[in-house]
């Protein structure tokens, strides 16, 4: 049985909730960031970790793409142009939402409060409302890569979330409806139930 580190107010969530929607048991080790406890698994203490067997592998979505990979779901097949597709999204939603959204919380309470620039989270607040119309254009059905939602949908409703709780400007009516019907997801329910 896996065993995911991190609080469910954290990166580790959007393992939960791939692991709920996959329908693997887990271990929830509900550990803070920099904790002793977190150390134990991270020697940096950054969180998620995913525990499986002797190895420990760390980053949300290094984790994320290992768990579709080895379980064959919420994924396309690498190697294939969907794969890269797929890849490709990811990546964007790293860049283009996860980015922004840490860069805001090292300047709300990460940082040392003398090395935190306030001032940053208006331009931070713009690119995130220029990215999530881009999103918007980009979705094209009920999941960004077709019929069936795969780890990009669970990354970019992880990232909207943060957003909502970060104070981020509303995303449009589509975007907002999107992100409503997977939050509504059992799977989803259930991981943030932990």
């Amino acid at each position: 049985m896996y065993k995911v580190i991190g609080a469910t107010k954290s990166r580790a969530f959007r393992v939960m909730w791939m692991l709920e929607e996959m329908g693997v048991p887990y271990e929830h080790i509900a550990a803070a960031p920099r904790t002793d406890e977190a150390r134990q698994y991270n020697p940096l203490g950054k969180i998620p970790a995913l525990v499986d067997g002797d190895a420990v592998l760390t980053d949300s979505v290094a984790i994320m793409t290992y768990l579709a990979d080895k379980h064959g779901q919420l994924t396309a097949p690498a190697g294939t142009i969907a794969r890269a597709q797929q890849d490709a999204m990811t990546l964007w939603l790293i860049d283009e939402f996860d980015a922004i959204l840490w860069s805001a919380a090292k300047h709300s309470f990460v940082l040392p409060e003398e090395r935190r620039v306030p001032a940053v989270k208006d331009t931070l607040k713009f690119e995130f409302e220029r990215a999530a119309a881009v999103l918007s254009e980009r979705i094209d059905g009920p999941f960004l890569m077709g019929d069936e939602i795969t780890l990009p949908d669970i990354l970019s409703c992880h990232c909207l979330n943060w957003a909502i709780g970060a104070k981020f400007p509303r995303t449009d009516d589509k975007v907002f409806h999107y992100a409503k019907a997977l939050r509504e997801r059992p799977a989803f329910q259930a991981a943030s139930n932990k």
